[in-house]
């Protein structure tokens, strides 16, 4: 397990972090990880793709531990740029970072292993932390919201990454697809006709498409979220797409939003 300390040292000392040693340790270390997976990187590997000594490596970095958090915060540099600009909206700020987030799952899946509840985030992770922040806070909720439509959006996207990273792993360990794997379990379906609902699902082709799980999701999410914000700002009279003012109504019930943009924008997003 990583010092804490050390590795707060070493994540948000400016001049060593950037030192030309220990970027080259990080980004070999990455490059084993995209390679082959965690559990492959060691210091002595490390040392070997780089053609030093281990003891060379310790001068840098105290060990592993420490590594992987250097490495993850690395990694997330990319999601902490900005996406979607403020102009766009809180929902497609959080969507983009939402997406951003998946895709660096994807580039590097030795991630879903490395994340837990108590690691040091490094500048980029706060960075990023600080872009989804601020894009919710934009929708004009509370604090405590903010941070808890933040936490739902991210823990989200960690769940969706590990279904998909699983997934990956074993279809290259087993050199069988998902959909293949469970097509070929005919002696389990065989027992299903018990159960009524599902036999119905599957009789009427619920499972013959199935939707994009993590599309599915984040939309959902996305609505639920963007309910809260309808009901919380209601009286203050702001847009629930894009967050900005609405001229009070002269007669009738609150409007929803700030323009005839933002009202077809939401239809097309119930829609979608």
């Amino acid at each position: 397990m990583a010092d804490p300390e050390r590795s707060t040292d070493l994540l948000w000392q400016g001049e060593s972090r950037r030192g030309l040693n220990l970027a080259r340790i990080v980004r070999a270390a990455i490059e084993l990880a995209d390679e082959e997976g965690l559990a492959a990187v060691s210091m002595r590997r490390v040392a070997e793709r780089l053609g030093f000594t281990t003891m060379a490596l310790y001068r840098h970095v105290p060990g592993k531990a420490e590594l992987v958090d250097l490495m993850r915060d690395e990694a997330m540099a990319v999601q902490a740029a900005a996406g979607a600009g403020p102009e766009a909206g809180w929902r497609a700020e959080l969507e983009a970072w939402a997406r951003d987030g998946l895709a660096l799952y994807q580039r590097h899946p030795w991630l879903v292993e490395a994340e837990g509840l108590r690691q040091v985030p490094g500048p980029n992770a706060v960075a990023s932390f600080e872009r989804a922040l601020g894009a919710a806070a934009r929708s004009g909720l509370p604090p405590a919201r903010v941070v808890a439509v933040v936490t739902l959006v991210g823990g989200f996207v960690e769940s969706a990454a590990r279904q998909l990273v699983e997934a990956a792993r074993l279809e290259r360990s087993s050199g069988v697809g998902h959909e293949e794997w469970w097509a070929g379990r005919t002696s389990l379906f065989d027992h299903l006709d018990r159960y009524p609902t599902l036999s119905r699902l599957y009789r009427d082709g619920g499972f013959d498409d199935l939707l994009d799980p993590f599309e599915f999701g984040l939309r959902r999410v996305l609505d639920g979220i963007e309910t809260l914000v309808r009901d919380e700002i209601r009286d203050e009279n702001m847009c629930s797409v894009c967050g900005k003012a609405i001229e009070p109504a002269a007669k009738g019930r609150p409007r929803d939003y700030c323009s005839r943009a933002c009202q077809q924008r939401a239809y097309r997003m119930r829609k979608a």
